[in-house]
């Protein structure tokens, strides 16, 4: 069976004077808090909400092409 792809990203940005929209994505990626990590299912649902904010994120380790 083979490994199921993964990323991991850190928090940088902060929520505060963010859209709503923008702090319940971060929770849906299990992210509340400035320097916290979470390694997550490398899916396109989760590559959209990376997407949605990225400039509040940092990927540490992104799987190989």
């Amino acid at each position: 069976m083979a490994q199921k792809k993964t990323v991991t990203i850190e928090q940088v940005g902060s929520p505060i004077r963010r859209e709503a929209s923008q702090r319940q994505t971060l929770v849906g990626l299990g992210l509340n808090k400035r320097h916290r990590r979470s390694t997550l299912e490398d899916t396109p649902a989760v590559r959209g909400m990376i997407a949605k904010v990225r400039h509040l994120l940092r990927i540490i380790d992104e799987p190989a092409a």
